[in-house]
């Protein structure tokens, strides 16, 4: 079995990402990548450290193309332009896998709210399936698009999931304190992600009103199955990679330390890419860089009774190219970590 899949915004970090993780995936056959800035130019020139992975040029982007010769598209493309061209490809007869944000909200309404322009392709929006794996895997393998999550919201989803489906923590007063590296913001240049105005620097950005907010309101929502709201500041760290999430919670019952560990050891007991941390040690981004897994760990304040969750990402894998690599292989119906097996890079 070899699978044709194309990769629209092949030239950004996410689509390098996609490119380096599939490149050695033993089912699947790149064949087309696409860059507005780039196109004619060699993979390589855009990509240096992938050179020899792929012989390709770039081109511009043609759904109708795209979809009489992939089988599968990873929509790698900024905000507001994957809506554009995805419901082409999916008349087309392909599989998308959009790793933008323009499929994850149910709501047209809420889609405007937050991005403050009207949904072209509002009529996929029902039919989309927020592609987070340890959550909706089933619905996952039968949709013809999947909504890949945003990296910021799988850090929190993964981190307090357990604990909302089983009522085990209140919906009101959720505070999540989350950091990420650079490459989070994209690749193009910009004055603020100049290494002289990052390095040995640490602070927040968009205190109020992160597009993110949305995203996990509605998800977090669907676990505890009723409408919440939380309290969300992001920050950017001096590195490149890795998303740090610590989230404050009140319990809605007493529980020794121990009995809380244990609710997430239950739940993800048999997740692959999510590592459960034993009590007293924590989750760092060093950790987790270059590959597919979350980890968590979880401590309870006697003093004030409140219930600290902290989760580490690598934003670039499994917060946005390694999870959609996952989304492909459960739409193919074969092993879960295939292309994905490459423990972390550390130091």
């Amino acid at each position: 079995m070899s699978l044709s899949v194309g990769i629209l915004g092949a030239t950004g970090y996410t689509g390098g990402e996609l490119v380096r993780l599939l490149v050695r995936h033993p089912q699947v056959r790149i064949t087309h990548i696409t860059s507005e800035r780039f196109v004619g130019r060699s993979f390589s020139e855009v990509h240096p450290h992938l050179l020899g992975a792929l012989d390709l040029q770039c081109e511009a982007v043609d759904p109708q193309r795209l979809a009489a010769t992939c089988e599968v598209v990873f929509c790698a493309l900024p905000h507001l332009a994957s809506m554009q061209v995805v419901p082409s490809l999916l008349d087309g007869g392909c599989r998308v896998i959009d790793l933008s944000a323009d499929f994850r909200l149910k709501s047209a309404i809420d889609f405007q709210s937050w991005y403050g322009t009207p949904h072209t392709a509002a009529d996929w929006l029902a039919q989309a399936v927020y592609g987070l794996p340890e959550l909706y895997r089933q619905e996952i393998m039968a949709s013809r698009l999947v909504a890949n999550p945003g990296c910021y919201p799988t850090s929190v989803l993964l981190a307090l999931t357990p604990f909302l489906r089983q009522g085990l923590i209140q919906t009101e007063g959720i505070v999540i304190d989350s950091k990420s590296g650079t490459s989070g913001a994209g690749r193009s240049p910009t004055q603020e992600l100049l290494f002289s105005e990052v390095d040995g620097g640490f602070r927040p950005y968009k205190v109020v009103g992160h597009r993110h907010i949305a995203e996990i309101e509605q998800e977090l929502g669907r676990q505890a199955e009723k409408p919440l709201q939380v309290r969300f500041t992001p920050h950017l760290l001096p590195q490149s990679r890795g998303i740090l999430t610590t989230c404050y919670v009140r319990p809605t019952l007493g529980q020794e330390e121990r009995d809380w560990q244990q609710v997430l050891t239950q739940f993800y007991a048999d997740e692959p890419f999510v590592r459960v941390l034993p009590l007293g040690r924590w989750p760092t981004t060093g950790q987790v860089r270059g590959s597919n897994y979350c980890e968590l760990g979880v401590a309870l304040d006697p003093r004030t009774g409140w219930l600290v969750v902290i989760s580490a990402i690598d934003n670039l894998v499994k917060g946005a190219a390694g999870q959609a690599v996952q989304n492909l292989n459960l739409l193919l119906g074969i092993g879960e970590s295939l292309g994905l097996e490459q423990m972390p890079l550390y130091p």
